[in-house]
């Protein structure tokens, strides 16, 4: 036995000090350091990847050989031989079995592919800028993406609304290693994006876990179905070991708001509101608010003898609301208050020699906090509660789960298999606080649980396809199909938070013999229902389900080195609404080595949402004119069909665009121009009058097939990378000019100013800016590091509730970040987003902009200038 344990321990001794340690760095043919470059030990799970600077340093056995891959670059192996060696990757070749979004062939590279495609390093990018939400990190670096925090706006205060090409937010596809993301259960009523779609949640995905962000910029419904009519954003989660990364953040908002306010101005200078009273008082003022701080970790670990990995990573977050100048009626005016933990997992192991079994999910807790409109007087002020009047909070606990496993394999023959099913679930659960139910006056609670809603999506795939080199120069067939089910649910609250009592305290159940009590100031009727958003009620409840199938068939032929085409074809059949076949044709011309020209025609479709089918509830919607009580109708509701409107079918795309890309000595070039027709849009109509239909409501809205629109717009994205002895420089410019028509209203027998009127018409077309063009300048040398950024938003125009314009000029923000390598493992990094606090225009003192503050929800938002301190680890 002795001597078993001394053979045992030399065995180990020996396997210590065989292995040994590498170092180097990695660069590209123009000698810029690449950032991420993933680095293997051939025939292992033993990996790292390089730092800011492209270096890399990894133990590794006697004798081994490295491998370098890198999304657009040839791979590279290299013996380790010597202890410390350079690596040079040549661009614009294959990455092996590395598939990017918009193709499913692994030979195809963004610079090679038919279409437009944005990769975007987040490791880079967050270590470089102040952006610690995904939607506000890609409003400044993909060409055509746009997002902004909502103010007033119900539940768009908690998820914030994205576009893609100026269309809805329902219009972009999410995937998550190449596999589709659910959406959101939450359909946005209010604000100036969005309005009347559903959308996927980006920030509920830590940006800790993710390697890279892929944005197709192109209509892709016929190779990965409904929702990609804009163009489709694929994450890919991290997937190193043996590194632990992560930073702690911290900033604030400057709270000195741009322009001259009438003296009283909520959240000005002696006027800020009081967060710990009832909304309607004020305390001291504050220099700075909305505080941030975000905790990040990732860290991965080998599984298994060969490339088996575990990579985990969790998020912290938590952001104080910000208050701007508002109206009286709109005393907290701001973003929400933000408290959010978030964890994901990315997972793969081999089976054998030639199945892997992987897996990767996660899930966000966040709870927010944001004011409503303020209750000044009147019939919905309870005076012993609330002396003067208050402003109800709403508050919502979101939580967000997603599960996705499978395995792939590839046989003797070159077929590879891929077997997967992904399950994600939104649930999204409102708690209005600081608010009462008036028709129970003295006797009401001050806390009322909503109720709320939520989604699920389980989505099984089953997908085939193979590479024939001897066809040509290279074909790739692709084949496979889809099964998805849906399920949509709203739950009610507590009573009080929907009923409306009589005087003697009892719930209204028969207004015959029952009456509401009256506020003895105004002599009006009392209303029901908690102040600020009224709970869901057991009428609005449902839970609706539906199942849908699809077959696709995807080739890829490069008929020469200079001339690439592609087609798809799927077919998709619902349960609620029927079948639909679209198709893509795509081709590249190489015309030099340098120089291509690309492009592409499809059709596609966008399904409606349950939500926009079945959601249904009552809401007050507040304005300088006062409140009215709305009734959104479901769109099989008898009320709904009362006003001649149909059921709804699904929006019909066609789009085309053409394009170049280019390389002229260290500059990179890519300009793609794109029209998109879309018939049949969803989208939210105006308010009818009800009052003579005895429905308790002032108005009534619903969800239609209401406009025809036509898209036109250009994306820019040139790059500049220069190296003068130790020093590095950069520049990118990107940019999208976009245009979009409504080129007809159908609104059949109703009236159109009613339906989708002039305002309805300028929140359609102000889903994003005119244009938007940003330049991004980096500078590096040793431990030191600096950039800037100018962006310009164009001109939008907005239509208030006065039926007037209000026009916001067009703004250069400048984003300023300093970075210093503390120690071969820390970081360092101060600056500024928004660094002059610039503002949009403000607007005048009438009140009548959609979120009650002097400034809509457009172009760079309405917080002002954020300041910041980051520091990263690496280990």
């Amino acid at each position: 036995m002795k001597k078993i344990t001394i053979l045992l321990f030399l065995m180990q001794f020996s396997l210590v000090f065989s292995q040994k340690t590498v170092s180097g760095t990695v660069k590209d043919s123009n000698g810029q350091p690449l950032v991420g470059v993933n680095v293997t030990e051939k025939g292992t799970s033993n990996g790292t990847s390089t730092d800011l600077d492209g270096a890399f340093k990894i133990k590794v056995k006697e004798n081994a050989t490295l491998v370098f891959t890198y999304v657009g670059f040839q791979t590279v192996e290299q013996s380790a031989s010597n202890a410390n060696f350079n690596v040079v990757m040549s661009e614009g070749e294959e990455l092996k079995e590395v598939q990017i979004v918009g193709s499913r062939s692994t030979k195809r590279t963004v610079i090679n592919s038919t279409v437009p495609i944005d990769i975007i390093d987040v490791k880079s990018v967050t270590t470089q800028s102040g952006k610690i939400e995904i939607n506000e990190l890609l409003q400044y670096v993909a060409p055509s993406f746009n997002a902004n925090k909502q103010s007033g706006s119900d539940g768009a205060d908690h998820i914030d609304p994205a576009t893609l090409r100026g269309l809805g937010p329902d219009q972009t596809l999410v995937l998550i290693n190449g596999k589709r993301r659910h959406q959101s259960s939450l359909i946005n009523l209010f604000g100036t994006r969005g309005r009347g779609n559903t959308g996927t949640d980006l920030n509920a995905i830590p940006a800790s876990s993710i390697k890279r962000i892929e944005i197709l910029r192109d209509g892709a419904a016929a190779q990965y179905g409904s929702d990609a009519i804009a163009g489709v954003i694929n994450i890919v989660l991290n997937d190193n070991v043996n590194e632990l990364t992560g930073a702690v953040t911290y900033g604030a908002y400057d709270t000195n708001a741009k322009g001259d306010f009438l003296p009283g101005t909520p959240n000005t200078p002696g006027y800020f509101l009081d967060e710990n009273g009832n909304g309607n008082s004020y305390g001291s003022d504050k220099d700075f608010d909305g505080n941030s701080m975000k905790i990040a970790a990732n860290y991965g670990v080998k599984v298994g003898k060969e490339s088996g990995f575990l990579n985990v990573t969790t998020e912290y977050f938590t952001k104080d609301k910000t208050l701007r100048p508002g109206y009286d009626f709109r005393k907290g005016f701001g973003e929400a208050e933000i408290k959010s933990l978030n964890f994901m997992a990315n997972f793969a192991v081999p089976i054998g020699e030639k199945f892997e079994l992987y897996a990767f999910g996660g899930r966000n807790d966040r709870n927010t906090d944001a004011y409503a409109f303020t209750r000044n007087d009147g019939e919905r002020v309870v005076e012993s509660i609330y002396p003067g009047g208050y402003t109800p909070r709403i508050t919502s606990k979101i939580t967000d789960n997603s599960i996705s496993g499978g395995i792939r394999t590839r046989s003797k023959d070159g077929w590879k298999m891929d077997l997967s099913n992904t399950f994600g679930k939104n649930n999204f659960d409102y708690t209005i606080k600081g608010t009462l139910n008036a028709s129970l006056e003295s006797a009401s609670p001050r806390e009322f649980d909503a109720g709320g809603f939520s989604l699920s999506q389980n989505t099984t795939n089953l997908d085939f396809s193979k590479n024939f080199k001897s066809v040509l120069n290279g074909l790739n067939l692709a084949f496979g199909g889809e099964y998805r089910m849906e399920r949509y649910q709203i739950f009610s609250g507590e009573i009080g938070s929907y009923a409306t009592y009589d005087t003697n305290g009892v719930p209204i159940t028969d207004p015959t013999t029952q009456t509401a009590p009256v506020d003895p100031i105004s002599g009006e009727v009392r209303p029901g229902g908690s102040q600020g958003f009224p709970g869901f009620s057991p009428k609005n409840e449902l839970d609706e389900k539906r199942n849908s199938v699809a077959f696709y068939t995807d080739v890829e032929l490069d008929v020469s080195t200079e001339f690439l085409m592609s087609a798809a074809l799927r077919y998709e059949n619902y349960s609620d609404f029927g079948s639909t076949l679209n198709l893509k044709y795509a081709y590249r011309v190489k015309l030099s080595d340098d120089f291509s020209v690309r492009g592409s025609w499809s059709t596609g479709f966008r399904a409606p949402s349950l939500a926009q089918i079945y959601f249904n509830t009552n809401f007050t919607n507040f304005n300088a004119s006062g409140a009215t009580e709305v009734l959104l109708s479901a769109n099989n509701s008898p009320v709904t069909r009362g006003f001649g409107v149909s059921d709804l079918n699904e929006e019909k795309s066609i789009n085309g665009s053409i394009g170049f890309t280019g390389k002229f000595g260290n500059f990179t070039a890519t300009i793609d121009g794109y029209l998109i027709n879309i018939k049949d849009r969803i989208v939210l109509t105006g308010y009818f009058d009800t009052t003579a239909l005895n429905l308790n409501v002032d108005a009534a809205q619903f969800f239609v097939n209401g406009v025809d629109t036509e898209t036109k717009g250009i994306d820019v994205v040139v790059a500049y990378k220069k190296t003068f002895g130790s020093s590095k420089f950069g520049a990118t410019l990107v940019g999208n000019i976009n245009n979009m028509k409504i080129q007809e209203v159908k609104n059949g027998d109703l009236d159109e100013s009613t339906f989708f009127g002039k305002r309805e018409k300028a929140f359609l077309l102000a889903s994003a800016p005119k244009n938007k063009f940003s330049l991004n300048l980096n500078y590096e040398r040793k431990w030191f590091d600096a950039g800037v950024a100018f962006t310009r938003f164009s001109k939008v125009v907005l239509v208030d509730y006065a039926d007037e314009d209000d026009v916001y000029g067009a703004k250069i923000v400048t984003d300023a970040t300093l970075g210093f390598k503390l120690t071969k493992n820390l970081k360092l990094s101060v600056g500024s987003n928004n660094l002059l606090n610039i503002y949009p225009d403000k607007q005048d003192e009438q009140g009548n902009t959609e979120a009650g503050g002097y400034w809509d929800s457009v172009q760079m938002g309405f917080s002002g200038a954020y300041y910041y301190a980051r520091l990263g680890f690496n280990f």
